[in-house]
């Protein structure tokens, strides 16, 4: 290494112009040469994270819990799972706060996303439809006809499954899987951490069963 560096350094000793700085110390100079290199490239490629840094903020979907923020959003549509998502907020919390049918919509996503659930958005709702009050979510089986009344409200929600199914941060209820009214009690509202309430629902938690091998 020595050797290839007193070459180099002789080589720009002898390429440098007559009275030039490092022309007595050429060692010196080819160090300062190696180290504006050095930082030119951490410029460059601080410069490469900077720009995927910025790319990838613009996939972030930032969201604010209050209506003038949807108010703000397009008119949503989308495919069977947004109706799926949007009709279980519509039964299940129109009557809520943004906040809250963000609340509900993390629910149901994150059961998605657990084992011991179905993996997608409408196979988490309709769980367990088919008997009366058998289900997950009341509404699918409780013999009421599923039909929309309210258009403002499903506009709304529907902007918050739009919102929520393009990858909204789930920030509301530390990874809740359940929820229930403040008016009932079911048995594992006792047994399941509580992480949340907002409006009339508390959110819990299911513990994850750890393998004892």
């Amino acid at each position: 290494m020595r050797k290839l560096i007193a070459a180099g350094a002789a080589a720009v000793a002898l390429a440098a112009p007559a009275g030039a700085e490092f022309a007595s110390d050429p060692a010196q100079h080819l160090m300062r040469i190696e180290r504006d290199a050095l930082e030119t490239v951490s410029r460059d490629r601080l410069q490469r994270l900077m720009r995927a840094a910025a790319e990838a903020d613009e996939d972030v979907v930032r969201v604010s819990y209050d209506g003038d923020w949807l108010a703000g959003q397009a008119a949503p549509d989308g495919g069977a799972e947004w109706k799926c998502l949007s009709e279980a907020l519509y039964f299940e919390a129109r009557g809520e706060s943004v906040r809250g049918q963000f609340a509900v919509a993390e629910v149901i996503l994150n059961r998605v996303e657990s084992s011991v659930f179905p993996d997608t958005v409408c196979g988490v709702i309709e769980q367990g439809t088919g008997e009366l009050y058998q289900c997950q979510f009341t509404y699918t089986c409780d013999g009421a006809a599923e039909t929309i009344h309210e258009p403002e409200a499903w506009a709304q929600v529907g902007k918050v499954a739009r919102a929520m199914i393009d990858g909204a941060p789930r920030a509301l209820t530390d990874g809740a899987t359940h929820y229930h009214t403040k008016h009932v009690s079911p048995r594992w509202a006792g047994v399941y951490p509580r992480t949340a309430t907002i409006g009339v629902h508390h959110f819990y938690r299911k513990p994850v069963r750890v393998s004892s091998n």
